[in-house]
């Protein structure tokens, strides 16, 4: 998710600084983000060389390189623990007007804004899997975000060509708490023999115009982040969110989907 922030920014013309744990972590981020810009440049979505577009890109392991950050979003895995150390320690070296961001699916604004010390240049800013195809961006206003900040929020969106909705803070706000609805009543059907991974998904390409059905998108979020934005939305909103044995079961197996080679389909030949 974060290779594909950071690419959509830098196509649109950004200048754009990715920070991670380790110097390998960096490395690879950076092969991501100049492998999507190659994509994009090669299909003619963007106008600019590759060249010019990666010399606008840094990737390094220090949180201290946002120091002159105007927005920086937060994309690390969906945990309470994890997301508020990289909260709190962005923040810390910000100026006092930059904006800071999550890109969560799920976990309140408000509880994240807690620990924050300027939770006014705060909000949820939601991205979808495969950034580059998505054309979508949930905005998170959270009780304390500055009314103002979301205005200038909605025309960033729209400045890296994507259309932005903006929601209040409620566990799994719109599109998870939809999407995570309809995956797990897919993984239900599944598990009780009703059709195949492939038919259910192609009833929902076909008959409701569906990009891609919910059990391949499972697949390419990973089983193992579905897995846990269910957790959540269940603690929050009860039983019907609980996450059904199947998915549990292939968790357990390391069977994650897409980034592991096998999760509802099989991806090692694709």
């Amino acid at each position: 998710m974060g290779a594909g922030i950071a690419h959509a920014f830098l196509v649109a013309g950004a200048h754009v600084t990715v920070v991670e744990r380790d110097a390998d972590a960096a490395a690879a981020a950076r092969t991501r983000v100049t492998d999507a810009v190659a994509t994009s440049v090669a299909r003619g979505t963007t106008h600019e060389a590759s060249d010019v577009i990666e010399a606008r890109l840094e990737s390094v392991t220090e949180v201290s390189a946002f120091a002159d950050a105007g927005l920086v979003i937060e994309a690390v895995p969906e945990e309470l623990a994890l997301k508020i150390d990289a909260l709190t320690r962005v923040e810390a070296v910000l100026g006092e007007d930059a904006v800071l961001a999550s890109n969560t699916s799920s976990i309140s604004i408000d509880e994240l804004a807690t620990v924050l010390a300027r939770p006014s240049r705060f909000l949820g800013m939601h991205y979808f899997n495969p950034v580059p195809a998505s054309t979508l961006v949930e905005l998170v206003r959270g009780t304390a975000t500055d009314p103002v900040l979301v205005d200038d929020a909605r025309l960033w969106v729209e400045g890296i060509g994507k259309t932005p909705i903006v929601v209040t803070d409620a566990p799994g706000f719109a599109s998870s708490r939809l999407g995570v609805a309809i995956g797990l009543e897919a993984i239900r059907m599944l598990e009780e023999g009703v059709a195949s991974a492939e038919d259910i998904d192609t009833a929902m390409v076909l008959g409701y115009k569906h990009p891609v059905g919910p059990l391949k998108t499972t697949d390419l979020v990973g089983l193992d982040v579905r897995l846990g934005i269910a957790e959540y939305l269940a603690s929050q909103l009860g039983p019907r969110f609980e996450p059904p044995a199947l998915l549990r079961r292939l968790v357990a197996e390391g069977k994650l989907g897409r980034k592991t080679g096998e999760g509802f389909y099989d991806w090692t030949a694709q």
